[in-house]
């Protein structure tokens, strides 16, 4: 048995889960105990599904895994750059739908990208190849014109540590329009794909990831949302059994997680709503993770959305946080959050339309606002949860209001990227998002409640409720009036300083 066996440490379920995967990469010609790998062969393809609730370890199967998928010899797939493809290279890609749920697994220890991020790879002008291909070991230290051993030792140093070759050329001095000349869709497959927060995927993402891995393992939450337009299906419900591996015991930390257990108390049919706020409020009383609010903290809100079931109540909210932070008619501040609501690009820019979403500029990323940008129509942008956050580009920026049918529109480029406010967010746009702090508009969950609807056989609210508070990851507000607390300060942007730090790069404007 090798070093890295996991079955020590793994409860009964998931050393099933971890036999039957195994069994399943070893018929792929990976094994993951004798640490060997065999060429690839045609029809080897199977799809997997690891399937449990917040709290059974579905994250820890995930990072197990692909820890025993690299000691095997399995290349893991950057988003940065693969070089030249080897005959015999055997590849793993983790990746999840959105840049947030990417970068929960990045602050976890799991190199994780987006799905966007491996369907296009970035053409790198050949000088700036040669230092890609020694940085992954792949060539030799080149000499660059221009560029020095000092600036090439950064680079070294920088990618040892991050594994970043855009930031490691970052580090030298380097800007993204000096090395990437583009961006082109993916044609050669892979072989083995790590797919978390799969209740997200929708039947064309799922198909196309298919096509690309003959070995898919999508790792899922059957309590969340299923996306919309799917009836409250995700499609790993049309699994056969065998290929579904269901995690069923939730493993606790060792001082009981309360947002976890108001989350698994969900799940008995018999909890009524008004029962369920008893229990939120008797969390409160004993420990400080839980918050029972009689008003909204808008301080969060510039980088913590709250979460809501109506349109209507996300609306009232962002106009109230805009008012409060005395944001004025006609522009944004500095700090404001912004939701990507997709590009508005036709088809001739469909370059510019895939270097934008290669930056991690998809719809549903979370944005902040900077300031303008130095064209008219341009915004300065930070990308949360991107691996390059800082980029510049056209943006349209929608900005709905109470009880009107148009919207009120500060930045309108003739195309670009379109943006809606993001301080309130819909639960279902949640998904996939984490946040260390996280506040629940408890009114929309009773409405939702009143509404007597279901979806796939459980009760809306439920649902609503599930997803909204396991959004949390350390701190919970349950809010129960439509009130805003007045701000502690105004709004500002040096809170994303050290997020960027490491990776950001001076794009030119897109």
């Amino acid at each position: 048995m090798n070093s890295l066996a996991p079955a020590p440490t793994l409860s009964p379920d998931q050393a099933d889960a971890w036999d039957s995967l195994a069994e399943t990469f070893g018929a792929a010609g990976i094994d993951i105990i004798a640490e060997e790998v065999q060429p690839a062969e045609p029809g080897k393809g199977r799809v997997m599904a690891v399937i449990g609730k917040a709290g059974s370890g579905k994250t820890l199967m995930l990072s197990m895994i692909t820890k025993a998928l690299l000691a095997s010899g399995v290349d893991l797939i950057s988003p940065d750059y693969e070089g030249r493809k080897r005959k015999d290279r055997r590849s793993v890609a983790i990746l999840a739908p959105t840049n947030k749920a990417a970068f929960v697994l990045r602050m976890r220890g799991v190199p994780a990208t987006t799905i966007h991020r491996i369907l296009y790879t970035p053409v790198y002008d050949p000088q700036y190849e040669k230092i890609a291909e020694w940085l992954t070991g792949t060539g030799e230290r080149p000499v660059i014109e221009g560029l020095t051993d000092v600036a090439l030792d950064r680079a070294k140093a920088f990618y040892d540590q991050h594994a970043s070759i855009p930031g490691a050329l970052a580090n030298a001095g380097l800007r993204g329009s000096d090395f990437i000349r583009g961006w082109t869709r993916r044609e050669e497959g892979l072989d083995v794909g790590l797919i978390d927060e799969a209740s997200m995927l929708d039947e064309k993402q799922f198909e196309d990831l298919r096509e690309i891995f003959p070995v898919l393992v999508l790792f899922g939450d059957p309590a969340q949302l299923a996306p919309v337009g799917q009836s409250g299906a995700m499609v790993f419900d049309r699994l056969a059994a065998p290929q579904r591996l269901i995690l069923n015991r939730i493993h606790r930390q060792a001082d009981d997680n309360p947002i976890l257990d108001l989350a698994h108390a969900l799940s008995d049919d018999r909890l009524g709503f008004d029962e369920f706020e008893s229990m939120i409020r008797a969390a409160a009383r004993k420990d400080d993770r839980v918050v029972w609010a009689e008003r909204v903290e808008s301080d969060l809100m510039s980088r913590s959305p709250v979460l809501v079931w109506r349109n209507a109540t996300r609306i009232r909210l962002i106009h109230a946080f805009r008012t409060a932070f005395g944001a004025p008619g006609d522009a944004l501040l500095p700090g404001e959050p912004l939701i990507c609501d997709g590009l508005e690009l036709p088809l001739k820019h469909r370059k510019k339309r895939i270097d934008l979403e290669a930056r991690g500029l998809i719809k549903g990323a979370q944005v902040v606002y900077l300031g303008p940008g130095r064209k008219p129509g341009f915004s300065r942008l930070h990308v949360i949860g991107a691996e390059d956050p800082r980029l510049s580009a056209a943006s349209i920026v929608k900005i709905e209001m109470p009880d009107e049918d148009e919207p009120f529109i500060p930045y309108a480029a003739r195309m670009g990227a379109a943006f809606l406010h993001g301080a309130a967010v819909t639960i279902h746009k949640a998904q996939g998002s984490q946040w260390p702090q996280v506040q629940v508009f408890g009114p929309d969950i009773s409405a939702a409640a009143w509404s007597n609807r279901a979806e796939a056989g459980v009760q809306l609210w439920k649902r609503l409720a599930y997803v909204a508070i396991t959004r949390a990851q350390e701190r919970l507000f349950w809010i129960t009036k439509a009130r805003l607390a007045r701000p502690s300060g105004p709004l500002g942007t040096a809170d994303l300083t050290a997020d960027a730090a490491p990776l950001a790069l001076e794009n030119d404007e897109a």
